[in-house]
């Protein structure tokens, strides 16, 4: 079976920085996009930041300017580093991958909290 290991989460001040790890494997198709959601507690999950086969990004609005997604193709894994952490940002972060053959897969989440 497809399998997400997700890792990176901790807990952090604000104005802190993480850097989160995604790496999938026993995957039968090539990856076409690979990204990051969270979900906060209470609410709904959220697009936090996905990066294309070709390289093209998208990301959250509240977000942006503050957060990093990059991918390296040999070892099937997405990053995302964070800066400038708010406590906003606190939230259950889920690894997402969208196969060749366009079957999403979820990772099983790591917890970032921001607290002071």
């Amino acid at each position: 079976q497809v399998q997400l290991v997700e890792s990176g989460g901790d807990l952090v001040q604000p104005g802190g920085s993480l850097r989160l790890s995604c790496t999938a494997s026993r995957l039968m198709f090539t990856i076409h996009t690979m990204g990051w959601y969270r979900q906060a507690p209470g609410k709904e999950r959220e697009l936090v930041a996905i990066i294309r086969d070709g390289g093209g990004t998208t990301y959250a609005d509240s977000v942006k300017g503050r957060f990093t997604i990059s991918r390296d193709n040999a070892r099937n894994a997405v990053y995302l580093q964070m800066n400038s952490l708010k406590v906003e940002d606190t939230a259950v972060y889920y690894c997402y991958v969208l196969t060749g053959r366009f079957t999403p897969y979820w990772g099983k989440g790591t917890l970032v909290t921001v607290s002071s």
